[in-house]
C-alpha cells in the first residue's frame, strides 16, 4: 500500500516542485507584459502627438504616402498608422522579453533568433521607404525633363522607370529579409529583363516616326544651310 502511494505521491510532488519554481518565471513574465502593454501604449500616444505636431500627415500626401495606404485599403491618418506599427512593434518586443523570462531553453531559443532577425526587418523598413521615396522622385524629375524635352510619351517614360525601380527595391527587401534568396534573384532577373525588353520593344516601335520626324528636320536644317552657303559664295 505505502509503493502504491508513494507511486502516485512522487510525481505530484515533482509536479509541485517544478511548478513551484515556474511560478516566480511565469509571474515575472506577466509583469512584463503588463508594464510593457502600457508603455507602448504611451509611446504610441506620445508618438501620434508628435508626428501631428510636425505636420506628418500633410508631408506624407506630398510623398504619396497616403496614396499608397489608400490604394491598399488603408483608410486611417498615415500618423495614426505609424502609430499602431510602432504600438504592435513593441508588444511583439514585449512579448519575447516576457517569454525569455519563463527560462525555457527551446523558448529562448526562438527569442534569440527573433532578436536576431530584428535588425534585418528595419533595414527592409528602412530600405522600402527610403526607396519608394527616391522612385517617386526620380520618376517625376524624368517626367518633367521629358515634358521640358517635348517628349510625346513623358508620363509612361515616368511610370516605366518608377516601375523597374519598385521592383528593384522589393527585390533588394525580399533579399534583406533573407526570402528564398535564390527564387527571388530568379524571379527579379526575369521580370526586370522583360520589363527593359518590354520597354525598349515599345519604345523603338512607337519612336519610328519620331526618329524619322527628326531626321527629316535636320535634313531639311542641312540643306537650308548648304543653300544659304551657296547664296552667300556667288
Amino acid at each position: 500500500m505505502t509503493d502504491f502511494l508513494s507511486l502516485i505521491l512522487e510525481p505530484l510532488q515533482e509536479v509541485f516542485l517544478t511548478f513551484k519554481i515556474f511560478l516566480p518565471n511565469l509571474l515575472a513574465m506577466l509583469v512584463i507584459m503588463i508594464l510593457g502593454v502600457i508603455l507602448a501604449r504611451i509611446i504610441r500616444f506620445m508618438l501620434v502627438k508628435s508626428l501631428t505636431a510636425i505636420n506628418f500627415d500633410s508631408w506624407s500626401d506630398r510623398m504619396g504616402f497616403t496614396t499608397l495606404m489608400r490604394k491598399g485599403d488603408l483608410w486611417a491618418k498615415p500618423s495614426a498608422m505609424l502609430g499602431s506599427v510602432v504600438l504592435w512593434l513593441l508588444i511583439t518586443v514585449t512579448l519575447m522579453i516576457g517569454l525569455s523570462a519563463l527560462k525555457i531553453p527551446t523558448i529562448d531559443s526562438l527569442v534569440e533568433q527573433f532578436f536576431g532577425y530584428l535588425p534585418r526587418v528595419f533595414s527592409a523598413v528602412l530600405i522600402l521607404i527610403i526607396g519608394y521615396v527616391l522612385a517617386g522622385f526620380i520618376s517625376r524629375g524624368v517626367l518633367i525633363a521629358a515634358v521640358n524635352s517635348g517628349y510625346h510619351y513623358a508620363k509612361l517614360l515616368a511610370e516605366a522607370i518608377r516601375t523597374l525601380l519598385t521592383v528593384l527595391i522589393l527585390a533588394m527587401v525580399m533579399e534583406q529579409l533573407q526570402i528564398a534568396p535564390s527564387i527571388v534573384l530568379a524571379a527579379f532577373s526575369i521580370i526586370f529583363g522583360g520589363i527593359v525588353v518590354a520597354l525598349s520593344i515599345s519604345f523603338g516601335v512607337g519612336g519610328i516616326d519620331a526618329a524619322k520626324r527628326m531626321i527629316e528636320r535636320e535634313s531639311a536644317e542641312n540643306c537650308a544651310a548648304g543653300v544659304k552657303d551657296e547664296i552667300e559664295h556667288i
